[in-house]
């Protein structure tokens, strides 16, 4: 619907709060399956996508495009297990891409797709969007500003462990159908804790011990350090030691991984490269 009011004059929904991440509402099933009709692929094309990723068998007695194969394709992704609606998703912004190369991405079909999907994502309030063809997790506007910001910086200062170990946060909350949130909490912290080493000339220390003994070289002013301490501990607690009875939330998780992210950004405003080599 390129050419629809709404597009011609950039009028859209308001993002509506998150209250998704474990579910598939039915009409982002019939979205999906629309918007793939909508960039040119056939209910054939699609039918062919949704039995490979639910493992089943076309019904060969439907043979043609509309009514019988269409609507055996929305008995299909009406039927499909929440998680497997978003593996669905993901195989078919594939099918968009040049037939030659699978590994290609970024087509204007595919991006179009991409595009189209997260407006539904945000629209319905579901937590979960597409970057570069995979679905990862999708948090608050302010969490997903931090984090964006600290991959940027992470990339432009050199520190590009400490981005991988951010990215790694994000795919262990992007798992499905259960996240890692322990794994979250951890990959997180090793982000952090990497910047604070490459900041301070100590790669073998720890992001507690730099906080108290190299305050100074960090940048961090005091009492910001000692809250920046506290959160570390807390993090480390719950990432590191677990115990029995005790469980991680995501929206906690999310807040520690937010942290890691926002305080990576300052250390690195704060001392951009140890190698004398500006990044802004």
């Amino acid at each position: 619907m390129e050419d629809s009011f709404s597009k011609r004059f950039g009028y859209r929904r308001p993002m509506a709060e998150i209250t998704i991440r474990e579910g598939a509402p039915e009409k982002l099933r019939m979205a999906i399956i629309q918007i793939a009709i909508d960039l040119g692929l056939k209910p054939s094309q699609i039918r062919e996508t949704l039995c490979k990723v639910l493992l089943k068998a076309p019904d060969r007695n439907n043979w043609s495009e509309y009514p019988n194969v269409w609507d055996e394709v929305k008995d299909l992704i009406e039927s499909a297990p929440w998680f497997k609606v978003y593996d669905i998703s993901e195989e078919l912004v594939k099918t968009l891409g040049p037939a030659t190369s699978k590994q290609y991405y970024g087509t204007e079909p595919q991006l179009k797709f991409e595009k189209e999907l997260n407006e539904v994502f945000g629209e319905l309030g579901i937590g979960w969007q597409m970057v570069n063809g995979k679905i990862e997790t999708r948090g608050t506007e302010v969490f997903e500003d931090s984090v964006q910001k600290a991959k940027t910086v992470l990339v432009k200062s050199g520190r590009t462990r400490a981005e991988s170990e951010l990215r790694e946060a994000i795919a262990d909350l992007s798992r499905r159908p259960e996240p890692d949130l322990t794994g979250a909490v951890q990959h997180s912290m090793a982000a952090l804790e990497c910047v604070a080493r490459d900041v301070c000339g100590q790669p073998s220390r720890t992001l507690g011990d730099l906080l108290q003994k190299e305050a100074q070289k960090l940048g961090i002013p005091k009492p910001l350090n000692e809250a920046v301490e506290k959160a570390w501990g807390y993090a480390s607690e719950m990432g590191r030691h677990v115990q029995e009875g005790r469980f991680l939330e995501r929206v906690d998780v999310e807040f520690i991984v937010g942290i890691c992210a926002t305080v990576s950004t300052y250390l690195c405003q704060k001392v951009p490269t140890t190698k004398g080599d500006p990044w802004l």
